[in-house]
């Protein structure tokens, strides 16, 4: 934007500005501390104070000294640090416990006497990992600012300083001040599924985007809290899709309860993004703005809204999306505020989008309002503290802050005088479980408890103990309902197989926890899944995928291996695909493109999977997820079908369907089994329509970044499949190299899967057969065109008709698939926008 068009703004700001301080909320802790200074230093408008001066108030604790430089430094705040030789602490008295907030200004001082730019360090609370093994050699930057909102439970917060490495640590500033504890939640909704999601409290948060939406900088001198808002134009997906509009900071009304300038300033209420022009032929698009996060954490994100824009009140009526997901759908606030002007915010908690390096945040119009526009006025997004109570990495403080030596000796005083107990308890303890061992071996149904025993087979219950724990004389003790459900691994197993879960070794995140590459005892390779144990949604997969692939065994289905729930872990071991998902090798990744015959080959191995499970069995197993995430391939790119934890086993002989709560992924999701929570074979049937389409043209499911028409992709290719013009539209490497005759079929095939109602779709075995006659095509067209290429390994097809299966060579157990009627019916999700596809 021209500073022409900023000109009234900033005149507005200066005045405002010249008003006095707007600063009416007083923190009753109010640390603002300048390391290693020699004096006083003011930043934006505070005074920091140096640590030296905070002797009554803050103790410093390690070996240290002090660096300073004036040359090159980006603010007076950064020009001394204090630079820890070995572990160094603060320790803040606090007055009041609470929400704070916790920066950490960092900037490796040039010419100081010390190579602070190398220096490795971590930073911990008394019970959280801020940063580990943080070194600006890795940092994209000259300088770095960091906040954090920490629950302090007790009269003293202790911010302890390691360094790595034979390095040293440091810090320049630092900042404690409380936050009015109502200003963060404890509860926000997640998004995906939808549910409420509580205990925010119990968890640390980092500021990763602060964004004044439409408006300049506003720095933490304007701001009640001492938070900085950021503008928002570099974040925006398409620049031109929003225009900015403000109004006099003055017109706000704040409204007489709940909602306070601690909880965003006026100015960021007073500016907003509207639509632009983005010159599109459709003006339904959205408005998104796209950022980077780290896809092993989870976001909470504070979205802020105000009517400056409207003449009356439900008039402004639009959606907001999070990643894929409908956050809120037909929004109109003036209906809560009844009022224009007035602000108000709405918390979620989030993932990445699908597993990726990116979370994205759009508005767009609603198809039912009268006026075509959406708004956004600020957006916050922060990180959320890991099962380890840390925001970086996978270690917690227990494991990244040694033993304190002037702790030796207590310790080994509570040593000695304890031994005897801990001896006698031992001794009860052995007792104990060879009296649970005895007892096991005539009582049934007295399994683990994170099992539903019986699972399936006989009941007869039986002590299974790992290889590993009869090495070490420690048995399991788990009792586990049948021989059938694979093997059961202890999670020293676990930890050494992944190397303790090394990260280098992630292989994916998605909702259910993370996936690591594995390599047992034997060589083997694995997949390990690692659930949340937080999540009851995760308990139920976890139960789910046990009882359904203990019992599946099927060339196109993910095999599982066996399982771990020692220490009440949720632990999945399944064999190795070492090409990965489907979706890596179509788009988001700098993979090579498949042949259209590897993708007819690949798309016919997923159809038999999915076959196999609708027919394979007495009564039929629904999948419920059939996505391209979830279809994997092997080292020889042969597709199989993973992921069976929202799986639900179909109507026996005498119903047409299951009634169940909704479950699924957005894009993917079968409108009819939306609307009417019938599930039927048919619904796998129309979301692998849409994995269809996505293979054809390499994009993902939904898009909201694009106009509207485009974002959902089975509408979006369905109108080009009914012009006969699929080719327009189909991947940019296919073109020229795909037999049309194949073409034609694949496409007809998509099509009948994508209808509305689940009557008039075939069943898998028929799409199956379209399939491998759409490949029977292509190759006749590759056999006339050129000589075969036999150093291209291709997965063998039999061109045959389907036999029906073999009841007496199946290897499912029959009698083993049951219904679950204990249907999570809190996870039903507010699906609204597929209610009408073209609403995203």
């Amino acid at each position: 934007m021209k500073l022409v068009q900023w000109l009234p703004l900033i005149l507005v700001v200066v005045l405002f500005m010249g008003q006095g301080s707007i600063a009416s909320f007083t923190p009753v802790d109010n640390y603002l501390i300048t390391c290693g200074s020699s004096g006083n230093v003011t930043f934006q408008g505070r005074t920091f104070v140096p640590d030296s001066d905070h002797s009554s108030l803050v103790q410093r604790n390690g070996n240290s000294l002090v660096a300073s430089s004036n040359s090159g430094v980006p603010s007076p705040i950064y020009q001394s640090a204090r630079v820890f030789t070995g572990i160094g602490s603060f320790k803040f008295e606090i007055k009041q416990e609470g929400r704070h907030w916790i920066r950490l200004y960092f900037f490796p001082l040039p010419k100081s006497g010390q190579n602070l730019a190398s220096a490795t360090m971590s930073v911990v609370t008394d019970d959280f990992v801020l940063l580990n093994n943080f070194t600006f050699k890795n940092y994209n930057g000259s300088y770095m600012f960091k906040e954090y909102a920490i629950n302090v439970t007790s009269d003293v917060l202790t911010l302890t300083f390691i360094p790595s490495n034979n390095s040293v640590a440091f810090v320049n500033a630092i900042e404690v001040v409380s936050i009015p504890d109502w200003v963060l939640p404890d509860q926000a909704l997640a998004v995906n599924p939808s549910s409420s999601f509580s205990g925010l409290s119990r968890l640390a948060l980092e500021t990763v985007y602060r964004l004044n939406m439409g408006g300049p900088l506003i720095t933490s001198q304007n701001d009640t809290l001492g938070r900085t808002w950021e503008d928002d134009e570099k974040y925006l997906h398409v620049n031109s899709s929003a225009v900015k509009v403000s109004v006099s900071p003055s017109s706000i009304k704040y409204p007489p309860t709940g909602l306070t300038p601690e909880t965003a300033p006026n100015w960021v209420y007073a500016t907003a993004e509207t639509m632009g022009d983005p010159n599109v032929a459709n003006g339904n698009f959205n408005v998104t703005w796209v950022f980077q996060v780290d896809p092993n954490f989870m976001y909470f994100v504070r979205v802020h809204f105000c009517d400056i824009v409207s003449k009356a009140l439900n008039t402004l009526v639009f959606n907001l999306y999070i990643n894929d997901d409908s956050a809120l759908g037909s929004f109109d606030m003036s209906s809560i505020t009844n009022d224009l002007a007035v602000p108000i915010f709405k918390d979620y908690v989030s993932n990445s989008s699908d597993g990726s390096d990116s979370l994205t945040v759009s508005v767009g119009p609603d198809s039912m309002a009268d006026v075509t526009n959406a708004i956004m006025n600020g957006l916050e997004i922060m990180k959320i503290s890991n099962e380890f109570r840390s925001l970086d990495g996978l270690s917690s403080v227990d494991k990244i802050l040694p033993s304190s030596s002037s702790n030796t000796s207590k310790i080994g005083i509570i040593v000695g005088s304890v031994a005897g107990a801990v001896a006698a308890v031992a001794l009860i303890g052995i007792c104990y479980c060879c009296l649970a061992s005895r007892k096991s071996k005539t009582t049934t149904n007295q399994g683990h408890p994170w099992l539903p025993l019986p699972l399936y087979g006989n009941s007869q219950t039986m002590t299974k103990m790992s290889t590993t724990s009869q090495k070490s004389a420690t048995a399991s003790c788990i009792s586990l309902a049948s021989s059938n459900l694979g093997r059961f691994f202890m999670f020293q197993e676990i930890l050494d197989a992944t190397n303790k879960f090394d990260e280098s070794l992630l292989l994916g995140v998605g909702g259910f926890g993370r996936v690591y590459k594995g390599t047992l005892e034997d060589g083997t390779k694995v997949a390990v899944k690692r659930g949340n144990p937080r999540s009851e949604q995760g308990l139920a997969e976890f139960r789910t995928e046990i009882e359904m692939l203990s019992k599946l065994r099927h060339r196109h289905l993910v095999s599982l291996i066996g399982y771990c729930d020692e220490r009440s872990e949720m632990i999945l071991v399944y064999e190795y695909m070492a090409n990965g998902p489907l979706r890596s090798h179509l788009y988001g990744t700098d993979l090579p493109p498949l042949s259209w015959k590897q993708r007819l080959e690949i798309c016919i191995g997923a159809a038999r999977g999915l076959h196999y499970l609708h027919t394979g069995a007495a009564q039929s197993i629904i999948h419920r997820d059939v996505k391209t995430t979830n279809i994997l391939l092997d080292e020889n790119f042969v597709a199989k079908v993973a992921d069976f934890g929202l799986s639900k086993t179909g109507p026996s002989l005498d119903q047409t369907h299951v009634s169940t709560a909704v479950k699924g992924s957005f894009g993917y999701l079968d409108p009819e089994y939306f609307r009417r929570q019938q599930l039927t074979e048919k619904s796998d049937v129309y979301s692998f329509g849409v994995v269809l389409m996505e293979v054809l043209c390499t994009r993902p499911a939904l898009n909201p970044v694009l106009p509207r028409e485009q974002v959902n992709i089975a509408e979006w290719a369905m109108t080009w499949q009914k012009k006969g013009m699929l080719d327009q539209i189909m991947d940019s490497n296919l073109v020229g190299k795909v037999n049309m005759a194949s073409l034609k079929k694949f496409g007809e095939t998509a099509e009948k899967c994508l209808a509305e109602h689940g009557v008039d779709r075939p069943s898998m075995g028929d799409v199956l057969w379209n399939l491998e006659y759409a490949l029977q095509l292509e190759e006749t067209s590759s056999a006339l065109m050129e000589p075969e290429d036999n150093s291209t390994n291709h997965i063998p097809i039999q061109l045959t008709p389907i036999e029906p299966f073999d009841n007496s060579v199946s290897m499912i157990d029959r009698n083993s698939v049951t219904d679950d009627d204990a249907e999570d019916a809190a996870t039903s999700a507010v699906f609204s926008q597929l209610v009408n596809p073209r609403g995203r």
